[in-house]
């Protein structure tokens, strides 16, 4: 099987399933072992492609120059040290040292690619209509994941610069794709899913706030709050767009953004603590896990009939 960069969504959707269920310990609402056994399949399909995706492409044309410059792909590249600042910020409750040092080595891989890959944007000639939102994958979910990371491992000051480093490519780089989406022709069918990833940087932005500030509620934990609710609201109006799609790898890049919104979720339910607020959050766990389990059941149909791989143009 040709492994491509976009495959690695389904990692990174099954870390934000882990983190999901993880913080849900931390809050005393679900067991720990359930997010225990998530990273551990999440780390085990992770390896998997990573060995063989950077086996493949020394081989291909172009090779790694190639790969980072496709107009398509290319962003999905940062999400193999993204994922690995996730497995390494689920490792930090059980072995901090190990957790830090791992966390520390992937946060400097993503910082380092983003800052590439947004340099490669620059001097190429881009096409605006190829412009997608996986662009925000580099620099915004991978500044804003490592912010978490950094306040778990209690480096405040670093959290704060990557907190600064993912906001501000958000307002960038989220401005010039919110415009392509609007004003240009729609994303072709296969790309279409991208759009899932547009209520993630919110829901990601308090998380972070929320990691920093060791989960204090104000004005700024409010207004994310309420901006990551106008995104969901955005992706129940596309429900009849997605539904009109063919099952493909693009379909995880629904996984990660609904997992992140999700956590999210599960801050405010623990916050506000309805009547019943412990089945509520049960109600949103049980949810996303069966959503992303019934992508992992697509997943494993389409790859029996061998209509899994990427059909992109």
């Amino acid at each position: 099987m040709r492994i491509t960069p976009n495959m690695f969504a389904i990692p990174y959707g099954l870390a934000g399933l882990a983190t999901c269920w993880g913080y849900a310990a931390l809050l005393k609402l679900a067991p720990a072992i359930v997010a225990g056994v998530l990273l551990i399949a999440t780390a085990a399909v992770w390896l998997v492609l990573v060995v063989g995706y950077l086996s493949q492409v020394p081989r291909r044309r172009g090779g790694w120059r190639a790969e980072l410059a496709d107009p398509v792909l290319g962003p999905f590249v940062s999400l193999i040290p993204i994922v690995g600042m996730l497995l390494a910020i689920g490792l930090m409750p059980h072995a901090l040292a190990t957790g830090r040092w791992l966390f520390g080595v992937f946060a400097v891989a993503t910082t380092v690619l983003a800052g590439w890959m947004t340099g490669q944007w620059l001097v190429e000639d881009l096409d605006l209509d190829r412009l997608h939102s996986g662009y925000v994958l580099p620099a915004v979910a991978g500044g804003l994941i490592a912010s978490i990371g950094a306040a778990l491992a209690g480096w405040t000051g670093i959290a704060h610069a990557f907190m600064g480093l993912g906001v501000v490519s958000w307002l960038l780089i989220g401005s010039a794709i919110m415009a392509r989406l609007m004003f240009r022709p729609r994303l072709p069918a296969p790309l279409t899913p991208t759009l899932a990833i547009e209520v993630a940087p919110p829901a990601l932005a308090g998380l972070a706030y929320l990691a920093i500030t060791h989960g204090r509620v104000d004005l700024v934990a409010l207004a994310l709050g309420g901006f990551t609710a106008l995104a969901v609201i955005v992706q129940i109006r596309l429900i009849p767009v997605y539904r009109r799609l063919s099952f493909g790898p693009a379909f995880w890049s629904f996984a990660f953004p609904y997992a992140a919104v999700a956590t999210f979720a599960l801050h405010w339910v623990n916050y506000g603590r309805p009547v019943g607020y412990k089945v509520w959050a049960w109600i949103v766990l049980l949810a996303i896990t069966a959503f992303i389990a019934a992508l992992v059941a697509e997943t494993i149909a389409a790859l029996a009939r061998r209509r899994f791989l990427p059909q992109l143009q």
